[in-house]
């Protein structure tokens, strides 16, 4: 069975990244084993620290490399992706053997899919922009997206419920990841 690794764009416990990335765990149940990272300790990436290398990046590469995809879902900040999000890709940006620029990272080759839901654009300029940072990392990001606009009654409740279309765009996206 295959393995997916969700990442969390949103450190809020009732975030609606993290209710949407339940929806999909739902959806995906019993097709692949679903697992999410958390990535809550890791420090900002400062080459005073690199190496050797820490505990956490260590733990992190490794349920990175061990996943067959990664499905990232992620709020937008100010048109652009969350900094701890991107501090996470750095860190998985960086060589596994230390200093050694010509081998492969921990996500080079890796299967991704993006979602987010946010505002009326639907985090449409975050999945561009983390489309381009994640194709010059050489990951393998998956065309087809899924943004969601957070109807404005869910600002106030901190409920977000998918539409049954909104649901069958994460299905499909699912297949897409699992079967890639």
């Amino acid at each position: 069975m295959k393995k997916i690794l969700f990442i969390i764009g949103s450190l809020r416990a009732k975030s609606f990244n993290r209710q949407v990335a339940d929806v999909a765990k739902e959806i995906i149940d019993g097709s692949a084993e679903v697992q999410e990272l958390d990535y809550s300790e890791l420090p900002l990436l400062s080459q005073d620290i690199e190496q050797p290398e820490l505990e956490v990046v260590a733990r992190i590469r490794k349920e990175v490399s061990e996943a067959d995809g990664l499905w990232i879902f992620t709020p937008e900040y100010n048109m652009s992706y969350p900094g701890h999000l991107k501090n996470l890709l750095d860190w998985l940006s960086r060589p596994v053997k230390p200093m050694d620029y010509g081998t492969p990272t921990c996500i080079n080759g890796k299967r991704v899919a993006i979602s987010g839901a946010g505002g009326k654009a639907a985090t449409a300029d975050c999945r561009a922009k983390l489309t381009e940072l994640l194709t010059f990392m050489k990951a393998e990001v998956i065309k087809e997206q899924v943004g969601i606009a957070v109807p404005a009654e869910a600002w106030g409740t901190d409920v977000l419920v998918l539409t049954d279309e909104q649901k069958a765009a994460l299905k499909a996206l699912a297949d897409k990841l699992i079967e890639g």
